[in-house]
């Protein structure tokens, strides 16, 4: 079976995307794209990759929201200079724990995907993506569910198209102006 070039292949699964954001569940798309371009960027889909990011995606994920709910609480007791003062411990304790997973389990040995599963969280709650705008817990289902297709996206886009063409073959005796 003759593949197809990687730009149509992967056109066709970003346009996948586009429903996911409508309503009613308004999830967040972008979260697919970081997940994708992150498993890339770690070298591709292989076997040992996706072993990898899929296990600490939803690590960071759920560090993010246990620090809301930290600082909901703490905005609850405190104000001022000590809230500022107990939002900087709260960060420091379970961002410190997330990443000393890391040297515990083999499996959450890749701390950027922690940080993108992370990031994706903040992105999806304050954003307001989700069936319901801001709250903690939609948001959690729809980070973690959003951060896992997008592997998935990078395997499917590898298997199905033909290998890329490199930009060098078009670059091949370009010299730059002279100024």
């Amino acid at each position: 079976m003759k593949k197809l070039p990687a730009e149509i292949v992967a056109s066709l699964l970003a346009v996948t995307t586009i429903p996911i954001a409508m309503l009613p569940l308004h999830l967040p798309p972008w979260a697919i794209f970081i997940s994708w371009a992150a498993t890339f960027a770690m070298g591709g889909p292989t076997a040992q990759n996706l072993r990898r990011i899929w296990p600490t995606l939803p690590v960071g994920s759920c560090f993010a929201f246990l620090i809301v709910l930290g600082f909901e609480q703490a905005a609850r007791q405190f104000s001022g200079n000590s809230l500022v003062l107990a939002q900087m411990v709260i960060l420091f304790t379970l961002n410190g724990t997330m990443m000393a997973l890391a040297r515990l389990f083999v499996a959450l040995n890749f701390i950027p995907g922690m940080f993108f599963g992370f990031a994706t969280y903040f992105g999806t709650l304050f954003g307001g993506f989700g069936p319901v705008a801001h709250d903690p817990v939609t948001a959690l289902g729809a980070a973690i569910a959003m951060n896992a297709l997008g592997p998935a996206y990078a395997w499917v886009k590898e298997r199905y198209s033909a290998p890329e063409a490199t930009a060098h073959r078009w670059w091949k005796g370009w010299k730059p102006e002279a100024r």
